[in-house]
């Protein structure tokens, strides 16, 4: 299992450790350009402060990445930012690319989505983390289960979940005992937030059956939904057009293993209507380039079985 340190600016972490309700943030980058691929969901991220501080001030586990607009990272997460508010964001990010955005401007940065977020109290912040240089912009990622680093992050870890963790050999983690499951330890669990986030970018905001692009009514649309058991994963989801939405959650519309479009009969026997997704019943849906983003078979049979309106 791995671990990522972040060198977080000072005023992101202040504004945040001082909204203890927002438990889920966004760990912006003002350029979009790359992926962040150090981690998998559920891994944990740290926040470490500039020299002279150098101090780890907090963290939370990782819930993906995406290349959002900064209107969509505002719309999405809020204060979760870092900022009060969208016109203070874009003049942050106007200010790291040493270049004031026009008045037009709407440019892609890179979103870190961290859940589950911990503050550490001011005047207990933890040391840095072995060989962390202090010429590291960015931040730099651990393998927990290496000799030097196993005794620190199984301290780090604990301090976020409130209780004693151990680091196996292997790298994996756990609190010994009971869990009950604990949500903070599910792999591939993003944040609510999260979700509707990396769905739109792996799905390249284009609705995954009708192909529409007009983002004010794309939804990130759960297969298996939440009172059901489903959880926020990115291959639970379908980013749909809101009325494609409403008919795949009522059984109109399902998609099978192969990832192909069903459409239910009593969507014509009802309503006498919905020839557009008749015309498209059998062909592929779009999905993730990804194999491992693409909708799970479990999640599909579930929704064929227990949602979608046969004949």
């Amino acid at each position: 299992m791995k671990a990522y340190v972040g060198v977080t600016d000072g005023d992101w972490f202040r504004f945040l450790a001082s909204r203890p309700h927002l438990t889920e943030v966004n760990f912006w980058r003002p350029a979009g350009s790359r992926a962040f691929r150090a981690l998998s969901p559920a891994e944990p991220f740290f926040f470490k402060t500039h020299h002279p501080h150098n101090s780890v001030v907090g963290g939370g586990f990782f819930s993906g990445f995406a290349q959002l607009r900064i209107s969509e990272a505002w719309d999405l997460f809020g204060e979760g930012n870092g900022v009060t508010n969208l016109a203070d964001m874009r003049r942050l990010v106007g200010r790291y690319r040493r270049a004031p955005l026009a008045l037009d401007e709407d440019p892609l940065i890179g979103c870190v989505l961290i859940r589950d977020t911990v503050f550490f109290p001011p005047d207990e912040p933890a040391a840095p983390p072995p060989e962390f240089a202090p010429n590291v912009v960015q931040g730099k990622g651990y393998d927990v289960a290496s000799q030097a680093a196993s005794g620190y992050f199984e301290v780090l870890i604990g301090r976020l979940l409130g209780a004693t963790v151990e680091v196996d050999l292997d790298g994996s983690w756990h609190r010994p005992g009971p869990v009950y499951g604990d949500p903070r330890l599910v792999p591939n669990r993003l944040g609510q937030q999260s979700f509707k986030a990396v769905v739109l970018n792996a799905y390249g905001r284009r609705c995954a059956i009708t192909g529409d692009r007009i983002q004010p009514v794309l939804q990130a649309a759960h297969i298996r939904p939440l009172p059901a058991g489903g959880e926020h994963r990115l291959d639970n989801g379908l980013l749909l057009r809101s009325d494609v939405h409403t008919l795949f959650d009522h059984g109109y519309l399902g998609v099978d293993p192969k990832h192909r479009l069903m459409v239910s009969p009593r969507l014509r026997a009802e309503f006498g209507n919905g020839e557009q997704f008749y015309a498209r019943a059998g062909a592929t849906i779009a999905v993730p380039e990804a194999r491992r983003d693409r909708p799970h078979r479990e999640f599909l049979e579930w929704h064929l079985d227990e949602v979608f309106r046969p004949a």
